[in-house]
């Protein structure tokens, strides 16, 4: 197949820090051309996938930058460049409906955000005409009249991820200051459990700059200590090194990157019971997933009972970008089998 991925134009492919969207589209659009499928990637002109790429923008524009306009003239640019592609993967919101005025294309979307909310009425709007992947049970459940083709989890390449022995014998929080995400609430788990916590964070737009100074900051200090963000090789060498990945998200979550990449160094990850937490974690195999800050302290002391090399065959048993690459690849043949653009995919 000739498959064309449009990502969204806020982040490079892969992203050299924080990003689980952009790092999901790199495995996917290196597995389909390792299949033998041809792909176009429309992204920022700074990504470094290594399959075919064409861009708009010459820089991304980052998260929560820019205009109306910037996802707008991305996905003009992008579907002027579809001439003989088979199938159109469109990660944007702004792709599904502008596809309306190209009904030669098949194109179909991925929703990596949730179903409810500001997103839900576009996504009801659009579902009878476009596939939606959904990235987890749980996100799909939320919306109910939305009709979904098919839920894909996310995979990753274990290969690309140090095992680690957890020998700096501190928890770790990775991702992104935003109340949500529950940073204060690591913090003072961490605090209660006597567990060294260092929190490597994205924090550079303004809500999550006043979350750090009002909520995060006046936690730090001893053991608590705040690393910034990690780029690529520093985020490896602190999965490695953790004794787990501690993630009290406040929210439910679509999915968890993150708590992919802590398993496959090895990592145990104790995270709340929110979202798509339990379908990554195992449940006293590869982790905890826990109530309220009470268990999650609890957890914390038993870290050491998990065994590592179990958590990142976990992933590569569950998670694999191989086998998220074929179900893609099964949901397109099935898009293209139908005789008219308009049939139901599901």
């Amino acid at each position: 197949m000739r498959v064309a991925i449009v990502a969204p134009p806020w982040l490079p492919v892969p992203p050299p820090a924080y990003g689980g969207t952009e790092a999901v589209l790199d495995g996917l659009a290196r597995g389909l051309e390792a299949g033998g499928h041809e792909v176009l990637l429309v992204t920022t002109g700074d990504s470094t996938s290594p399959v075919p790429t064409r861009h708009f923008y010459e820089h991304s524009i980052g998260v929560g930058a820019g205009t109306a306009t910037s996802e707008l003239n991305h996905v003009l640019f992008a579907y002027q460049q579809f001439e003989g592609v088979d199938i159109v993967h469109d990660h944007t919101l702004v792709g599904p409906l502008y596809s309306e005025w190209f009904p030669h294309l098949r194109v179909l979307t991925t929703n990596h955000g949730p179903f409810e909310g500001d997103l839900y009425p576009f996504y009801r709007a659009i579902c009878d005409r476009v596939p939606i992947i959904a990235i987890s049970r749980h996100q799909a459940s939320m919306a109910p009249d939305v009709r979904v083709a098919r839920v894909i989890h996310h995979g990753i390449d274990v290969n690309q991820f140090p095992v680690g022995q957890g020998q700096g014998g501190y928890a770790l929080f990775l991702g992104r200051c935003h109340p949500n995400k529950g940073v204060h609430v690591a913090a003072t788990v961490a605090r209660e459990a006597g567990v060294p916590l260092l929190i490597a964070a994205k924090c550079s737009e303004p809500l999550e700059v006043d979350y750090f100074e009002h909520r995060v900051r006046p936690l730090l200090g001893g053991d608590i200590q705040f690393v910034g963000e990690a780029d690529r090789l520093t985020k490896l060498d602190l999965l490695a090194d953790a004794a787990c990945l501690l993630n009290p998200i406040d929210w439910a979550e679509p999915f968890g990157m993150v708590m992919l990449e802590a398993l496959a160094c090895g990592t145990p990850v104790v995270a709340s019971d929110r979202g798509a937490a339990p379908e990554i974690v195992e449940d006293g195999r590869v982790g905890f997933v826990c109530n309220d800050p009470e268990t999650l302290v609890e957890a914390l002391a038993k870290v050491d009972s998990i065994d590592r090399s179990y958590c990142r065959s976990h992933v590569a048993r569950r998670f694999s970008v191989s086998r998220m690459v074929d179900e893609h690849v099964a949901l397109y043949e099935e898009i293209l089998s139908k005789t008219t653009k308009s049939e139901h995919y599901w």
